[in-house]
């Protein structure tokens, strides 16, 4: 194990950046970029009219020190109101419009096959819940199932419907 890592890890790694290293030392890259300095006696340059500016202009010479700031911020303003720069990438997860109370057309929803499960297993769970309701219903004594009431309602004081159904149950169970 310890031969694998000599022969492929750390030495290798160890050797090629020496090498690397040594020739970058030998052979020197193009000389660097340096930032011109820009005269401050100098005048400011001769700039073209903000309306005759398109995005394939020089815009250099309105970033010069000596030019008016909202002249500066007008010129930048027109090359960046160009389309090329105010296309969207696709990739912006921030960009949908969240207000909308239905983003996924009927038609299309009615197309996802994972929907279709979900929405199956819905209905299958709300029927067999109502079976179930309906079976405990009927299997309950006449006397042990309280009349029906409205949503909200309640029958002999403040004793809510479903607390005198779930009493008229365990009553039930009790005699059983």
């Amino acid at each position: 194990m310890t031969e694998d890592n000599e022969k492929y890890g750390a030495e290798k790694f160890a050797s090629r950046w020496s090498r690397l290293k040594e020739q970058a030392r030998e052979n020197p890259a193009a000389e660097p970029l340096v930032p011109q300095v820009v005269d401050p006696g100098a005048p400011p340059p001769e700039l073209p009219p903000l309306d005759q500016l398109t995005a394939d202009s020089d815009f250099r010479g309105f970033l010069h020190p000596k030019v008016d700031d909202n002249l500066r911020r007008a010129a930048l303003k027109k090359l960046f109101s160009d389309p090329h720069f105010n296309v969207m990438d696709g990739l912006d997860v921030y960009v949908d419009d969240y207000s909308q109370s239905n983003p996924i057309p009927a038609s299309m929803l009615a197309q996802l096959k994972q929907a279709q499960k979900i929405l199956q297993w819905a209905r299958e769970s709300k029927e067999d819940a109502e079976k179930q309701d309906a079976e405990k219903q009927a299997s309950l004594p006449a006397a042990a199932v309280p009349p029906a009431l409205a949503d909200g309602q309640t029958a002999a004081g403040s004793v809510p419907v479903v607390e005198q159904q779930a009493d008229a149950l365990i009553a039930v169970e009790q005699k059983s």
